[in-house]
């Protein structure tokens, strides 16, 4: 049986996820301060259960875990993301019918939360169904249902060039 962690290799562990993780988090927030804090408040969520953790190579799962459940409760407060700073105000206003496609990041931004955490779990983390729905602590059916809705609205805001429909394949 494999030792269990100890305090250097929460540095280390610290040192070698932090990019991974902060990544995610931007993909998710799509703001960098935001994702900054996110990751932040995540790993020390995992430091104070770190003498729970039994092996090393559990460590990534479970900090992600972290970070998902903490994402999910920042997005139920009341008032998350009402308002978003600006460097300066828009001139005018902005016409959604005559705008250029919307970058990736603004149109996940668009997406609900549970379905944006789908979208980045499965599409660029790589995870599988039954991997992701493990990371959000819901079912296997949760997954499909939301990355279906999502690659649904994502078709809407990109159009199909950009998220095709592929035949047979299940979301």
């Amino acid at each position: 049986m494999p030792r269990p962690p100890n305090e250097a290799d929460f540095s280390e562990f610290v040192h070698a996820s932090w990019p991974s993780l902060y990544r995610t988090a931007y993909l998710m927030l799509g703001e960098h301060a935001l994702a900054e804090d996110l990751v932040q408040t995540s790993l020390a969520k995992t430091y104070a259960s770190w003498r729970h953790i039994r092996e090393l190579a559990a460590a990534p799962a479970y900090a992600r875990k972290v970070m998902f459940n903490t994402a999910a409760s920042w997005f139920r407060q009341r008032g998350w993301r009402n308002e978003l700073p600006t460097l300066s105000l828009p001139e005018r206003g902005y016409d959604v019918e005559h705008a250029d496609r919307p970058t990736i990041i603004g149109t996940l931004r668009q997406l609900p939360p549970r379905q944006r955490a789908v979208v980045v779990l499965r599409y660029y983390e790589d995870l599988s169904v039954a991997d992701a729905a493990a990371a959000l602590g819901c079912t296997e059916g949760t997954v499909k249902s939301q990355t279906a809705d999502a690659l649904a609205k994502l078709r809407t805001l990109l159009g199909d060039a950009v998220a095709p429909i592929i035949e047979g394949h299940p979301s």
